[in-house]
Formats: C-alpha cells, structure tokens, sequence
C-alpha cells in the first residue's frame, strides 16, 4: 500500500503519524498563565536537543486556528517545567489532556500537587519521578498547520531519590509511560541490553609459564 501525503488533510497525517513514530516519551508540561494559574498539558512529539547546556524540545500543535495555552504561557513566561510521569499517573496524564477553562487549573481539578521550583516561578509536579525546569530559549513554526517546536534550557533537574546512579538513571525504576496511537499508552515492557558497538573486548590475562 502507497500513501500519497498530499492527498491526506493535516487530522489524517497527524493519525498516520502518530501510529507510526511509536513509542513516544511524554513531556507532561506545567505553565503558569497570565491569570497566574497552573496549567498542565501532556506532549508526546518530544526529546531532546544539546546536552550541554541541557535542552529539550516539544512540539505543540493548534486546534483549529487557536495556540494551545501551553505554547502561549511559555512564550509569555519564557519558562516552563517537564515533568516525567510513570505507569502510576497514567490515568493523570490523560486526564489532564482534556481542555479546560483558563480559569481552571488541571492541577487543582484533578488534585494533582505540586511543589515550587528553584529556578522559575512555575512549579512542578511533586508525583512525577524526574521533572526539569526550563528557561525558553528558541520557537520555530513548522508546516501548514504552524506547529511550534519550543526549545528550553534545562536549569535544574528533579530527581526522585535512589533513581539516579552512577550518573544515570535506572530505567526500569523510572517506569516511564510513553504514547501511542490513539488514546493508547505503554509503559517499557521487555528491556534488552546490547554491547555496545565501541567496547573494547575483554581480554583475559595470563601469567608466563615458568622454566
């Protein structure tokens, strides 16, 4: 089967897509807007773009000819924070997809706490296992529909204790959730360990033979 995007409306390539570029990490994003709410948002076209500094960069669409408020808080705040949730908040972070009034905050709605940040005035989640405040750096609009890739620089990362070892994170603690198709999500599932391709191979010392 051959699929020609040009015969396909933007609603049709975001379902193609979504199906297709599977799993998705999630970045479920608090903003403050300009009523000084905490806004709350899940985002799976997600990752990251420098080490160092540290950025991330999320993807956000429009309904309709309308910004999501997450895009505007953040342009307007020029800070946002990540959160990372795991297989216990699902239920949270499709929840807190649902739109709801500016005056409503999906935090306080859905009873989710949250904790100040150090860096920013937005908080983050105190559920999440690992959330990164994030100083806006750079916008860039892609395509017809002028989805906004929004870039931050990470000042701080929040880790819950005894997930992160040896400068790393264990991932099979994190228990992240990812997105897929649909209304569908997925939590890790079988980890398979590889070699790394540049590993030198071991080899086993001998001692000489004697005379």
């Amino acid at each position: 089967m051959i699929v020609d995007p040009k015969t396909l409306g933007a609603e049709e390539s975001y379902k193609l897509l979504t199906g297709i570029v599977v799993p998705r990490p999630i970045a479920w994003v608090t903003t403050l807007n300009r009523l000084g709410k905490v806004n709350l948002a899940p985002f799976s076209a997600f990752t990251f773009v420098s080490p160092k500094p540290p950025m991330i960069g999320i993807s956000i669409g429009r309904k309709g000819d309308t910004y999501k408020d997450t895009a505007n808080n953040i342009l307007a705040r020029e800070e946002f924070v990540v959160n990372i949730a795991d297989q216990g908040l699902t239920e949270l972070v499709h929840a807190s997809s649902e739109e709801m009034p500016e005056d409503v905050s999906e935090c306080e709605a859905l009873g989710i706490e949250t904790a100040p940040s150090e860096a920013i005035a937005t908080p983050y989640v105190m559920a999440a296992p690992v959330a990164m405040e994030c100083r806006f750096r750079q916008c860039i609009e892609f395509g017809d529909t002028r989805s906004r890739f929004i870039v931050g620089e990470i000042l701080r990362f929040h880790v819950r204790d005894g997930l992160l070892k040896n400068g790393k994170i264990t991932t099979l603690e994190l228990n992240p959730i990812c997105r897929l198709g649909g209304p569908n999500y997925a939590t890790l599932g079988e980890v398979v360990t590889m070699r790394s391709v540049y590993q030198t191979p071991k080899t086993t010392k001998t001692e000489p033979h004697g005379e």
